[in-house]
C-alpha cells in the first residue's frame, strides 16, 4: 500500500485506529475452543466488527509463534483474510525483526511475499544492512522501533547525547532521536515508518521535529494509558495525519461472552468518533 493510499483511507474513514491482533487463548470467549482454528475464529469476528472504525491492523507474531505450526497457520489464514476481504485495510505483521542482510532478506521475503503483510516491524540495533531489505520491496514498509512504550525504554532509548547547534553550544538530544534521524536516511517516507509509545508524552512533540514528515505507529492508547489527544496534537501531520494509533487489549477484549465481537466494534467506534474530531 502506498502512502498516498494510506492517507486516503484515514480521510474517508475518518480515523488513525489500528487494532492490534495479540490473541491470547486463555482471554477469549471459551466456546470458541470447541471450533477448528480459535485464533482464527476470534480474529475474524473482530475483524469483521471492527473494520468500519479502523484503517490498518497488526498481529503481533509472538501471539501466533507461541502455538507452534497451528498458531502460524492461524496467523497466514489472519492476513490473508484481512487482504482479501477488507483490501483497503493496512496490515502490520509485528514482528521486530533485526538481523543481518541475507536473513533479514529472508524475514521480508516470509512477512511481505509470502504473507500478504504490507509493513513489519523491524529493531534497529544491527545498523543499515539489517533495515534495508524490508524497505526494498514495492509498497512495504520497515516500521522501525523508535521510542517505546515499555518502562525499560530508559535504559537505552532515553540514554542523554551531546551536540552542538547551530551557535557552537551544546545541547542534549536522546539516542532514540539519533537513531531516528539516521534510519530516515536509509528509506523515504514512503516506506519507513517509526513506532513511538503513547505514553511517551510530550516527547513525541520533540520526535516530530526530527522527523517531520515520516508516519508513526503508535501503541500504548487503552490498557498502556496513552493519551489519544496529546498523541495527535504532539504527532499528527497536517492534511497527511502521519499515524496510525494502536489499541489492543482495550477493543479486543472488551468482553469475553459471547458479544466479545459486537463489544470490540463498539470500542473500536469509540476510538473512531474521538479521532474524526482531528481529521
Amino acid at each position: 500500500m502506498t502512502k498516498a493510499q494510506l492517507i486516503q483511507n484515514i480521510k474517508t474513514k475518518k480515523t488513525m485506529l489500528c487494532v492490534g491482533l495479540d490473541v491470547d487463548m486463555d482471554k477469549i470467549p471459551q466456546h470458541l475452543l470447541q471450533t477448528e482454528d480459535p485464533i482464527f475464529e476470534f480474529n475474524k469476528a473482530i475483524i469483521d466488527a471492527t473494520h468500519p472504525y479502523c484503517v490498518a491492523y497488526k498481529p503481533n507474531t509472538a501471539f501466533y509463534e507461541c502455538y507452534g505450526s497451528k498458531g502460524f497457520a492461524s496467523l497466514e489464514k489472519t492476513v490473508n483474510y484481512i487482504k482479501t476481504t477488507y483490501p483497503n485495510q493496512f496490515v502490520i505483521i509485528d514482528a521486530k525483526r533485526g538481523d543481518i542482510g541475507n536473513t533479514a532478506t529472508m524475514y521480508a521475503k516470509a512477512y511481505l511475499q509470502n504473507m500478504p503483510g504490507d509493513a513489519i516491524t523491524v529493531a534497529p540495533y544491527m545498523g543499515e544492512d539489517s533495515v534495508k531489505p524490508f524497505m526494498q520491496l514495492p509498497n512495504k514498509w520497515a516500521v522501525v522501533l523508535g521510542l517505546t512504550s515499555n518502562t525499560g525504554a530508559q535504559d537505552f532509548q532515553k540514554l542523554p547525547l551531546p551536540k552542538f547547534n547551530a551557535q557552537g553550544k551544546i545541547e542534549v538530544e536522546l539516542l532514540c532521536e539519533v537513531l531516528m534521524r539516521k534510519v530516515a536516511t536509509w528509506g523515504t517516507t514512503e516506506n519507513t515508518m517509526f513506532v513511538v509509545g503513547a505514553t511517551q508524552g510530550v516527547l513525541i512533540k520533540a520526535i516530530r521535529q526530527t522527523i517531520p514528515n515520516h508516519f508513526l505507529l503508535i501503541p500504548g492508547v487503552g490498557a498502556q494509558g496513552g493519551n489519544l489527544q496529546e498523541v495527535i496534537q504532539n504527532g499528527s501531520i497536517p492534511n497527511e495525519y502521519g499515524l496510525l494509533i494502536n489499541s489492543s487489549r482495550s477493543i479486543i477484549y472488551a468482553s469475553n461472552g459471547a458479544d466479545y465481537a459486537q463489544a470490540a466494534g463498539i470500542e473500536a467506534q469509540k476510538l473512531q468518533q474521538e479521532m474524526s474530531v482531528y481529521i
